[in-house]
């Protein structure tokens, strides 16, 4: 295997031109993130060309035609390929309006396989449409199951919006992935090859494992989640973005390194 290099932005959270979220002009932040990457990636640069960008989800900040026409504008940016993914703040129908040339499986869902030289890249559609928490109904776990059949032995990569473990936020683990047992016994039978799991949602930098899948995430470009641990009711805390970030993740035969990039706020 090769030395490979992927970039994982996550949340996004763009709104329409002129708007904001939790009073704050998200695309600024947005801004920041891809001037950086163009900056620093690619021949010449300090840091190697990407293979290709994976954003996991809550592209938006609630799905409006606008805001996908506005990140389509703000992608041409980047100096690699860009996967895109969708969270519980997009909407299916607006997201394949703008971009009507991003794969979608049998059924109409945004998920793809994304062959890399760092393994194969199963990117999931956990959207459940009017909704926070994330679902992965029969047919999309159908297709994920049909991936990993038919992929022999090439090491695995997963991505996804929703994390599928609860992580002790109160108000994060009331709207993770519900269908988590589902989603492992389709994966047990392929564990070995599965390296990592990649994730969003959570607005935190996050690392660990789940059923010893290594996990990881990053507060992403929009807002933070305040680390609380307090048991239910507490409700969520979240304020602007002290340092919008994205990963650069390498991979080699035997290593992952995600590599957190975080910015001056805007």
């Amino acid at each position: 295997m090769p030395l490979t290099y992927l970039l994982h932005l996550t949340d996004l959270h763009l709104p329409p031109p002129g708007e904001t979220v939790y009073g704050t002009d998200t695309a600024l932040r947005l801004d920041a993130v891809l001037a950086d990457i163009a900056a620093r990636h690619g021949p010449g640069k300090d840091m190697p060309a990407p293979e290709f960008a994976v954003i996991t989800g809550d592209l938006t900040r609630d799905g409006e035609p606008a805001a996908y026409a506005r990140l389509r504008a703000a992608l041409e940016r980047l100096p690699c390929p860009t996967h895109l993914m969708l969270g519980n703040h997009d909407i299916r129908e607006n997201f394949r309006a703008a971009f009507p040339e991003a794969p979608v499986d049998p059924n109409g869902f945004v998920q793809q396989a994304v062959m890399s030289s760092a393994g194969l890249c199963l990117l999931l559609d956990t959207l459940n449409q009017g909704h926070s928490d994330g679902r992965l109904c029969e047919q999309r776990l159908g297709w994920l199951a049909a991936q990993l059949a038919g992929s022999g032995d090439t090491p695995v990569l997963l991505f996804m919006h929703h994390p599928p473990m609860a992580v002790g936020i109160a108000g994060m683990d009331e709207i993770g992935l519900k269908d988590a047992d589902a989603l492992w016994s389709v994966l047990a039978p392929h564990r070995a090859r599965i390296r990592h799991i990649f994730h969003g949602h959570l607005h935190r930098p996050i690392a660990g494992s789940w059923h010893g899948i290594p996990v990881f995430s990053l507060r992403g470009s929009a807002f933070d989640v305040a680390l609380d641990l307090a048991p239910p009711p507490r409700k969520l805390s979240v304020e602007a973005s002290k340092t919008p970030c994205y990963a650069v993740l390498r991979f080699t035969e035997d290593s992952i390194v995600a590599h957190t990039r975080a910015l001056l706020p805007t």
